[in-house]
């Protein structure tokens, strides 16, 4: 028992040295983390247009590593960041797939995250308007694993594919059904007649009514800029495992065991009763399950302009995450008036946010429907850490807001 109240004592007092300290601090052999910026290949787009491409084999750290954080941001060919309201940015994917090494024209599938949706949101990372201000990092001691080369099929190598979803709404007849993919302000007429709005309508080369001032404007430049931080892959990481989770799928509610992802829907405006009430609150909820799981050690909701916070619940109720937008006030790239620019993310703290194998996790979604929107999106984005290699971890190291690691007999002895 001495033992351990000293060990613990010594833990603390190490902490509080390397927080308080104004020096960067590395214990020899602790993580190193890595950040480096990149570009997308450029893509075109003229006053209401739309851009919605997949780039193959983009910059990205190689070799086997711990991906930490990943930000994007949409700049012009001068680097500068564009607002919202002259380039909405609807949103970024990111996919790994693997690339033969004979051949990189030659692609087989790659692995994609471990929720329900992976026929339609298989990604690794991504965001949307939200992406300046929305937290990505993970913290220590856990990461998400890439370039494992164990993984790759014999002649082949991990490669990364962004998709990058642009529409150019300068001088737009009306910004708001642009940005929500209204298929009248298109000029698209969809399959089915309810379907008023959604990427359906929005899909790579259509353009959005513009005001005649204009409709001979020539094409800009434009980028997704892609900040990516990682540390070298050891066994000092703990794993986790992604899920995104959907809010329009159904699936378990009426009974199916197949999901049934929907990716966006419609938020129809508040009847008069509603009005009267002040009850103007659309509420898209669904239970989602986790086949593997662990300590939660990151959430964050995706919601399009409209959105009004969103909620994730454990079996038994209990709150896991709420995730908060965070809406402009102003006219500058990263702040634009009435455009969701960052979602708040959740951190819970170590071990106080278990979810069991199999766990049935409720998403609860709110929009404003003031008035109608449509093509909003409702998901959530979770890390869960991988419980079944969290044991007999040689060492707990730390990449924020210094590289440093305990020490072995340390760490082991708090297990």
């Amino acid at each position: 028992m001495n033992k351990m109240n000293n060990a613990s004592m010594l833990l603390v007092a190490m902490v509080v040295m390397i927080a308080s300290t104004t020096e960067a601090v590395r214990v020899r052999g602790g993580p190193v983390v890595k950040t480096k910026t990149f570009l997308s290949p450029p893509f075109f787009l003229r006053a209401g247009g739309v851009s919605d491409k997949y780039f193959d084999d983009v910059d990205f750290p190689r070799g086997h590593v711990a991906l930490k954080s990943f930000n994007g941001d949409l700049v012009d060919e001068s680097g500068a960041p564009v607002p919202l309201h002259e380039a909405y940015l609807h949103h970024w994917l990111v996919f790994p797939y693997y690339a033969a090494k004979a051949n990189k024209s030659d692609h087989l599938p790659g692995p994609t995250n471990s929720g329900p949706c992976t026929d339609t949101l298989g990604h690794y990372f991504g965001l949307g308007a939200e992406t300046r201000h929305t937290n990505t990092w993970v913290p220590d001691p856990y990461g998400i694993e890439a370039g494992d080369p164990a993984r790759a099929p014999a002649g082949y190598e991990e490669r990364w594919v962004i998709d990058v979803h642009a529409i150019d709404t300068r001088g737009a007849a009306d910004k708001e059904a642009c940005t929500e993919c209204t298929c009248t302000a298109y000029n698209v007429t969809a399959e089915t007649p309810a379907y008023l709005g959604g990427v359906d309508c929005c899909y790579d080369g259509t353009r959005c009514k513009v005001k005649d001032a204009y409709l001979n404007n020539g094409p800009r430049k434009l980028f997704l800029r892609y900040n990516v931080s990682w540390i070298e892959w050891s066994d000092a990481v703990v794993p986790v495992r992604i899920y995104v989770l959907d809010a329009t799928d159904k699936a378990l509610l009426e009974g199916s065991t197949k999901p049934a992802c929907k990716v966006e829907y419609q938020v129809e405006k508040c009847s008069a009763a509603d009005r009267a009430r002040n009850n103007c609150v659309d509420v898209m909820a669904t239970k989602e399950m986790v086949p593997y799981g662990g300590d939660l050690v990151y959430a964050a909701a995706h919601q399009h302009r409209g959105g009004i916070g969103s909620t994730l619940h454990g079996q038994d109720g209990r709150l896991l995450c709420k995730s908060m937008p965070i809406y402009g006030t102003g006219h500058e790239a990263g702040n634009e008036t009435g455009y969701i620019v960052g979602m708040t993310s959740c951190y819970p703290e170590p071990g106080t946010a278990k979810i069991s194998d199999g766990e049935l996790l409720t998403i609860v979604s709110n929009y404003s429907n003031e008035r109608q929107h449509t093509g909003v999106m409702s998901h959530y984005y979770i890390l869960v850490a991988d419980q079944k290699k969290t044991l007999n971890k040689p060492a707990l190291c730390f990449s924020f807001p210094y590289s440093w690691c305990l020490p072995t007999w340390l760490w082991s002895n708090q297990m």
